[in-house]
């Protein structure tokens, strides 16, 4: 005698919670701007806390979670309920963007080789070592800048966007952009070259 269950075929019915989500999906497709923000609350936290884990790093964090949920706003006709929850859809796109952030990441430490070896007019007596500092203050220049200025300043070097491209990732006004950039290179020669005399009397020592 068998004893295996047989399928009743009843369909469990759905949750109130699934219910939510399917009602959030709508309003997504839709368009509609309040159904977006509660998607943003009910999965803003796991995008980021996904980010944090992969990045290490809260500002890049920051930036991939606004990165996630733009395009899922610009790219909402690409959702499709029939292949999956609302969620997973997001959870697939912020892997993306993560792999994304760890390509602008080794682009940003090729930049800062060709930035260093690019210096004109320096001459160093410790080689190496002057190399090196030099890396450094490009570094701690960059993360010094105020989020906007850094955020255009990487999608122009490292993504070799153009200010109009720029402007159009990440919804400035193009004019915003050109002042965004000018400030930021501006201020980051001005953090570098004041690492440098910082530096020297401590390599003179």
């Amino acid at each position: 005698m068998s004893t295996r269950t047989r399928t009743t075929g009843v369909r469990t019915p759905p949750t109130r919670e699934s219910r939510y989500e399917d009602e959030l999906a709508r309003g997504l497709l839709a368009a509609d701007e309040n159904a977006f923000a509660a998607v943003y609350r009910r999965w803003g936290s796991l995008v980021h806390t996904m980010a944090a884990r992969s990045l290490g790093d809260s500002h890049e964090a920051e930036d991939v979670t606004q990165q996630v949920f733009l395009g899922a706003w610009r790219g909402r006709d690409g959702y499709h309920p029939e292949r999956g929850p609302l969620g997973g859809w997001l959870v697939g796109i912020t892997r993306r963007k993560i792999v994304d952030a760890l390509a602008a990441r080794t682009r940003r430490l090729t930049l800062i080789d060709t930035v260093t070896h690019a210096a004109e007019g320096r001459r160093y007596t410790e080689g190496a070592s002057a190399e090196v500092l030099d890396r450094v203050l490009v570094v701690d220049a960059l993360s010094r800048l105020p989020h906007r200025q850094r955020e255009v300043l990487c999608l122009a070097f490292y993504e070799d966007l153009t200010q109009s491209q720029i402007a159009e990732r990440t919804g400035m006004p193009l004019g915003t952009v050109k002042s965004h950039i000018r400030r930021g290179l501006h201020r980051l020669r001005e953090g570098i070259e004041q690492g440098r005399v910082d530096a020297e009397p401590t390599q003179n020592a």
